[in-house]
């Protein structure tokens, strides 16, 4: 059987670099938080309205126009959105337009298509 040269085969523990670590860890309600920030982005329907959102302020009638989809799914997702923070909204009359919430979560999502990208 062929050895998995990806597995450590050593019993050296750089405790340095342990310790270090154990004393940098998160809260576990961060950790938590974190990981549901990107579940909620492991949606493709999500990515998409990311997407537009952010190049543009958006309301559902042009993110439903954009997807092909109905208004009553993309309301779906963006309060889903909107609850975790990754969106905002701005009322003007009767229209609801949508951003994103703010430059972290636009750092964030153009990285991973950079990255994305980068890979092809």
């Amino acid at each position: 059987m062929p050895r998995n040269e990806f597995i450590c085969d050593c019993n050296v523990i750089h405790q340095n670099v342990v310790d270090e670590t154990i004393n940098n860890m998160l809260e576990k309600d961060t950790f938590n938080k974190l990981a549901e920030f990107f579940k909620i982005l492991g949606d493709t329907t999500r990515v998409k309205i990311l997407f537009a959102l952010d190049k543009n302020e958006m309301c559902v009638c042009d993110i439903a126009n954009v997807l092909g989809m109905s208004k009553s799914s993309i309301s779906h997702q963006l309060g889903t959105l909107r609850r975790s923070g990754i969106v905002k909204c701005r009322k003007s009359g009767k229209e609801v337009f949508y951003t994103l919430d703010d430059d972290h979560i636009k750092k964030v999502f153009e990285i991973g298509v950079e990255h994305i990208e980068h890979k092809k």
